[in-house]
């Protein structure tokens, strides 16, 4: 842990930095060969913390690097020729459309050398491309496949409608959107506003798509069903969601309800949401289902070893005892703040911390890598974001998501949405890491920078 003169230190260094973030513009490129062409700021040059260590795993670190100036929440693919494919949400409103759109414009970047030059991907005229949360993947045939994150209600009851993109050529090209279709006994589209408190006639895919050994795909959408009507704590409008899994047989076009993943009315502030799958290949639990889910306030954590058909009670997953309960420790911090008017005592909830929006992957080898977002506290982050376990972390596990015996701290104390990505690179235990610095209201400046990690066991 740093202390406290180097704190202030780094926190002086980071307010200068975002004045100088704040004041560059951000320039969409009319051709996809164009490399951006504002001047690079200054990173921040977070040093990774071990905060559980494994003396068994070594992890090396490269530079950080810009990957998207003025982009929160980074979605990535990185394909098996190494190309990386990142998209975050820039400050910009998206054009109009009758369909379902997030609130803020997405851009899409590229990079064909390991992350070192980015490259942005051109929408069409008129076109807001593919929301990429829904989840993107390359499959054994080399077809990558992009589904639009929002699933709307379909032309029949008990159905849904989404919009897949597809590329053959590594990215260089997209072609879509084409409509698909899932089956979705006892659907609730109606009766709840998102977390912003819009309204929300949808239901949302999220992050991961898994190509089965059989050439099946699974991915989750967290959503409603009939009688999912439990008030959420986030936002009066909005209820508590469900996790649910689909199946498609044919590449993505038709999707099938599988199974509820997880529901627990009395869970969280939200119900159980942006959930990622992850499957075991090797090792004793080999074609383990794993799923990791956001619920508001702590990550929880289930598993499925038949396919996904039934699911193991979810339970509450804390990497390396960084316990969002344990308020005392931080309560001092945010004594003189006011939330909705009313002065944040040592007892409020309004100190509770989240852990946010898990990504999770097997490499090659069998480890598995989690990353994930922890807020201290929820929201009042954002008000002081300097508690030192405010940041963006990697877990690490050597034995197929039994235990976690490493837990690395990549950023602490600083601005950031908690949001991330990792994907491994063709080169075996070599993962590619995405995160982002700034705030939605753009004071500080925004942008999304990653960096490389490697693996020695």
């Amino acid at each position: 842990m740093e202390n406290s003169t180097q704190n202030n230190s780094r926190r002086k260094f980071l307010q200068n930095t975002s004045l100088l973030l704040a004041g560059l513009p951000f320039m969409r490129m009319k051709g996809f060969a164009a490399p951006f062409n504002y001047q690079t700021p200054v990173l921040p040059n977070n040093v990774p913390q071990s905060v559980l260590t494994d003396k068994r795993v070594k992890l090396t670190f490269g530079k950080e690097v810009m990957v998207l100036n003025d982009g929160l929440q980074p979605s990535m693919l990185c394909t098996r020729k190494g190309t990386l494919i990142v998209q975050s949400q820039n400050s910009k409103k998206p054009l109009p459309q009758k369909r379902i759109y997030y609130p803020f414009a997405m851009s899409t970047v590229v990079s064909r050398d390991g992350g070192e030059h980015w490259d942005e991907f051109p929408l069409k005229p008129g076109d807001n491309g593919v929301d990429m949360e829904g989840g993107i993947i390359q499959l054994k045939d080399g077809t990558i496949i992009a589904l639009e994150t929002y699933v709307t209600p379909g032309d029949k009851p008990d159905t849904g409608a989404g919009l897949m993109y597809t590329s053959t050529d590594d990215y260089k090209t997209l072609q879509g959107p084409f409509d698909i279709t899932f089956d979705m006994p006892n659907a609730e589209f109606y009766g709840s506003s998102d977390d912003g408190g819009r309204p929300h006639v949808a239901m949302r895919l999220h992050r991961r798509i898994l190509e089965l050994p059989d050439g099946d795909l699974l991915t989750t959408i967290y959503g409603f069903q009939k009688g999912d009507d439990e008030p959420s704590d986030y936002q009066p409008n909005m209820k508590k969601s469900r996790v649910m899994l689909f199946r498609s047989k044919n590449k993505g076009k038709h999707w099938n309800y599988v199974s509820t993943v997880a529901v627990d009315r009395k869970v969280g502030t939200e119900g159980f949401g942006e959930p990622v799958i992850a499957r075991v290949s090797k090792g004793p639990k080999a074609g383990r289902l794993i799923c990791q889910m956001r619920t508001g306030y702590e990550l929880y954590s289930n598993h499925s070893d038949d396919g996904g058909k039934t699911w193991t009670k979810a339970k509450p997953l804390v990497y390396a005892d960084l316990d969002i309960y344990k308020t005392a420790d931080w309560a001092a911090m945010f004594k003189d703040i006011k939330r909705k008017g009313v002065l944040v005592t040592p007892d409020s909830k309004e100190l509770i911390g989240a852990v946010v929006d898990p990504d999770l992957i097997e490499t090659r080898s069998g480890i598995l890598v989690a990353a994930f977002g922890l807020r201290i506290p929820a929201k009042l982050c954002w008000t002081i974001p300097t508690h030192p376990w405010n940041g963006n972390y990697l877990a690490f596990s050597l034995d197929h998501g039994e235990t976690w015996s490493q837990v690395t701290r990549l950023t602490s104390g600083i601005d950031t949405t908690h949001y991330m990505a990792v994907e491994e690179t063709p080169k075996n235990n070599e993962l590619f890491v995405v995160y982002d610095f700034g705030h939605w209201n753009g004071k500080q400046g925004r942008y999304t920078y990653g960096r490389k990690v490697k693996i020695s066991v």
